[in-house]
């Protein structure tokens, strides 16, 4: 297999990295990735010979490696991975089957999945209005988000708007 990107997410879970990958693909639907590479663990391997080690995955056109790494380290929001919704549909899709079998939702348009990946959903619009050069306009945006768990596309164009 052949690294296409200079820069690839490599994602530590402690276990399930396949079911995670497996997840993404079927909450983002037919169309938005795929499994590259499967690698397993061989003999005298820190995970049991013949299960997943990794997954190099290609979702929404970003390739990433998911591993299956054991209780060394711990996802946190110190890593998110962000999505551009185009509407509020795919916001309330995404927000609900993300998280789902264990996930959380947390507040700002974040996310945290059952295996401990983060996300933000976020609307495209979002990164036009945060750069309006009308300093009031950002500011009205960004308290407008503090306060959501999920985003309201709508709440936030009329924060935006100074309705």
């Amino acid at each position: 297999m052949e690294m296409l990107n200079k820069l690839t997410p490599f994602i530590w879970y402690q276990k399930g990295a396949e079911d995670a990958v497996a997840h993404y693909l079927r909450v983002f639907g037919p169309g938005s990735g795929r499994v590259l590479h499967t690698q397993h663990w061989g003999e005298n391997a820190p995970g049991p010979a013949g299960t997943v080690m990794l997954q190099h995955v290609e979702l929404l056109g970003l390739q990433m490696t998911a591993f299956n790494g054991g209780p060394h380290f711990k996802l946190n929001e110190a890593f998110s991975l962000t999505v551009a919704c185009e509407d509020q549909a795919e916001i309330d899709h995404l927000w609900e089957q993300l998280p789902a079998g264990g996930g959380t939702a947390l507040a700002c348009g974040w996310v945290r999945d059952a295996w401990g990946l983060s996300w933000q959903i976020i609307p495209q619009a979002w990164f036009r209005m945060v750069n309006d050069p009308d300093a009031a306009r950002v500011q009205r945006v960004f308290q407008a988000v503090w306060g959501m768990q999920k985003i309201d596309l709508a709440a936030l164009q009329r924060a935006y708007d100074g309705a």
